[in-house]
């Protein structure tokens, strides 16, 4: 089993920072990969970024240029910063693992989520 603890988040006006951070426990061989998904109110689960642990990043293409997604291999935590937030990136931000649990089986996981608002 593997825990993914968030932390960050919270209140932030229109064209401000926020950093949220996830943290990975438990029982795994390795982390394949981390990253973030959003989601508001009546519309999908929106993949926001992900971080391999060969360092390789992907965005959507909403948060390009505002958002950095960066990883501590060593301490299995992912890190969002967030920058130039608009009242659309308002959501609750869930981090997400792919983890290595058996000799051939990998397995995704969910931390709880954490509220990000961006007020206007």
């Amino acid at each position: 089993q593997v825990q993914l603890v968030e932390s960050g988040g919270g209140l932030v006006q229109a064209g401000g920072s926020l950093r949220v951070s996830c943290a990975a426990s438990g029982s795994f061989f390795s982390i394949n990969a981390m990253g973030w998904y959003r989601q508001t109110p009546g519309k999908q689960m929106e993949l926001v970024a992900t971080i391999t642990s060969g360092d390789t990043a992907d965005y959507a293409d909403s948060v390009k240029g505002r958002f950095t997604i960066s990883g501590d291999n060593a301490k299995n935590t992912v890190y969002l910063q967030m920058n130039s937030l608009k009242p659309e990136d308002t959501a609750v931000y869930y981090c997400y693992c792919n983890a290595r649990v058996g000799v051939a089986r990998q397995a995704k996981y969910w931390g709880q989520g954490t509220q990000v608002t961006v007020s206007s």
